[in-house]
């Protein structure tokens, strides 16, 4: 059996004794939906991890299907907050030690509050970010809300 890379994410997990899967594909891709067509799985069972601020400096993040488009009003109903926006891509490595394309809800520098599309708990796994461009963990929705201290709400706009 050949040793796979472990990337932070993975360690946690292992730290947690969390079960999970998990999958590489090439870094060249930096698509979610060919991301989900590069692994053979359904692009509603892969999720893309975003962060958000609000006016007061508060830091939200979101799990969405990749195919999906995140509704910022649905999400920042979901935390609370008045209104929200994405993050500028500069500010994603200072603030969750994670690259775009690779930034996972598991394992940020920091635990934001976290909200997980509610679609993920039609799936008995879905997939999130390893952690860097190319690799994915594959793990039960409810298992990632619990460690990730996430709650489950509506987050995308209508297609």
């Amino acid at each position: 059996m050949e040793k796979k890379e472990k990337t932070n994410v993975m360690r946690l997990l292992d730290a947690a004794s969390i079960e999970y899967e998990s999958r590489e594909y090439s870094n060249d891709i930096v698509n979610g939906t060919k991301v989900a067509q590069a692994l053979g799985e359904d692009v509603d069972s892969v999720f893309k991890t975003l962060v958000t601020v609000n006016q007061k400096k508060e830091y939200f993040v979101f799990c969405v299907p990749v195919a999906a488009e995140l509704d910022l009003k649905k999400a920042a109903k979901a935390v609370g907050a008045k209104s929200i926006e994405l993050i500028k891509q500069k500010e994603l490595l200072p603030l969750t030690g994670y690259i775009h394309g690779g930034c996972s809800p598991i394992g940020m520098k920091k635990a934001f509050p976290t909200v997980i599309d509610e679609t993920a708990q039609l799936f008995d796994k879905i997939y999130v970010s390893g952690g860097r461009v190319g690799f994915q963990v594959c793990l039960d929705p409810n298992t990632l809300a619990n460690y990730v201290g996430a709650k489950f709400a509506d987050l995308t706009k209508a297609a």
